[in-house]
């Protein structure tokens, strides 16, 4: 079924205002982020879009003056950190559709500085699945080496592939290496050529443009490595050694558009007349590919099954994903069924305190507004 998203209210898709209703005075009440931009769809009508808090609010460490603070809209600009690895699936796979990578083949075939010390024999489908036996993070940080991609590829293993699940940054900075091996261009074009341009997501990339920089959130004021306040660059660090562009981290965009990537999942591949994926690839990008770890659900790229941010949305074949910043995505097939919660949870500090519990509400509020379902959810 191919679905076009359209503005509506939770009445038009039948659902009970109260439970998302409730669940914006929970995030406008939340002290875990500066903040936030929420989006909910059921069924193509996106329900609700809200936003709080301030997009900029500190100066350093210290609070800006009130009239100098940036209230936070729908269509501000957030990064997503992690998120960006599912931008990184899809370019993989659009390879695999192609014939030019297959996910059982080594990724030394295509990456050969990659197969030493002992990384021989791990897949893309590996990678994808975080059980390459790869470590979590590059140490050191790539910020203070100066061979940079190297140190990506020489990575050591500290598992054995295949026998274990860890979640690995390191994953998706060599399948971003690999994009761009293959395809003979950068991974910020890939992503623009083949996602963002034809889905029409015009805020939504690798390193936005400084005429942007009033739309976007900021983050942290780091100050190891000492880059002051980050706003409109990356967050991420190791990120921001790769320039600004890796497989892991370093996309922005807007709720809005994860709208239409969202949808574009649940239409198999398509929106509009784009399709970026085949039906095929998305059931693979949506399976469960780590049965053999119990709790770790999986698919290509997207978490499955994670209730610790999907809420009452989780099930076996909810998928999606979240990010350092504060971001997360949830998009649950069963129940045809989106929600977006983009917050700047990392400014001034990381030190704030989780934002599951808000991941949790926003998503959950969405599951108990379906009216004929509420009983069973809610058990």
């Amino acid at each position: 079924m191919h679905t076009v998203l359209r503005d509506g209210s939770p009445a038009d898709a039948g659902l009970n205002a109260a439970p998302i209703r409730e669940a914006e005075r929970f995030l406008a009440g939340c002290p875990h982020f500066s903040g936030a931009v929420g989006v909910l769809v059921h069924d193509g009508v996106i329900v609700d879009r809200y936003a709080t808090g301030q997009a900029l609010r500190y100066s350093g460490a210290a609070e800006l003056p009130a009239d100098r603070q940036v209230p936070t809209r729908v269509d501000t600009i957030f990064d997503l950190a992690s998120i960006t690895k599912l931008f990184t699936s899809i370019a993989v796979m659009r390879l695999v559709e192609t014939g030019q990578a297959e996910l059982t083949a080594p990724v030394a075939k295509y990456l050969p500085r990659f197969g030493t010390h002992g990384k021989r024999d791990v897949t893309v489908k590996q990678l994808l699945t975080h059980t390459s036996g790869l470590d979590a993070n590059p140490s050191p940080p790539l910020w203070q080496v100066p061979a940079r991609r190297e140190a990506v590829l020489d990575s050591p293993l500290v598992h054995r592939p295949g026998s274990a699940y860890l979640y690995s940054d390191l994953n998706f900075m060599t399948l971003g290496f690999l994009i761009e091996r293959l395809t003979g261009s950068t991974l910020d074009e890939v992503v623009h050529e083949h996602i963002a341009r034809p889905l029409g997501m015009s805020d939504t990339g690798f390193g936005p443009p400084a005429s942007k920089l009033g739309r976007i959130a900021a983050t942290e004021y780091q100050t190891d490595p000492p880059r002051g306040l980050v706003h409109g660059q990356v967050h991420d660090e190791n990120a921001w050694a790769l320039g600004g562009v890796s497989g892991h981290a370093g996309i922005f965009s807007t709720a809005g558009d994860l709208t239409v990537l969202a949808q574009t999942i649940l239409n198999s591949g398509r929106y509009h007349d784009a399709r970026i994926l085949e039906p095929e690839t998305v059931r693979q990008l949506l399976a469960n590919h780590n049965q053999a770890f119990p709790g770790e659900d999986h698919g290509l790229g997207f978490e499955l099954n994670r209730r610790f941010y999907m809420g009452a949305l989780c099930s076996p074949v909810t998928a999606g994903h979240t990010g350092f910043t504060g971001t997360s995505l949830v998009i649950d097939p069963a129940s045809r069924s989106i929600a977006i919660l983009l917050t700047n949870r990392v400014h001034p500090t990381r030190n704030r305190g989780s934002i599951n519990l808000a991941r949790q509400t926003w998503a959950t509020a969405l599951a108990h507004g379906w009216r004929h379902n509420y009983r069973r959810l809610v058990r």
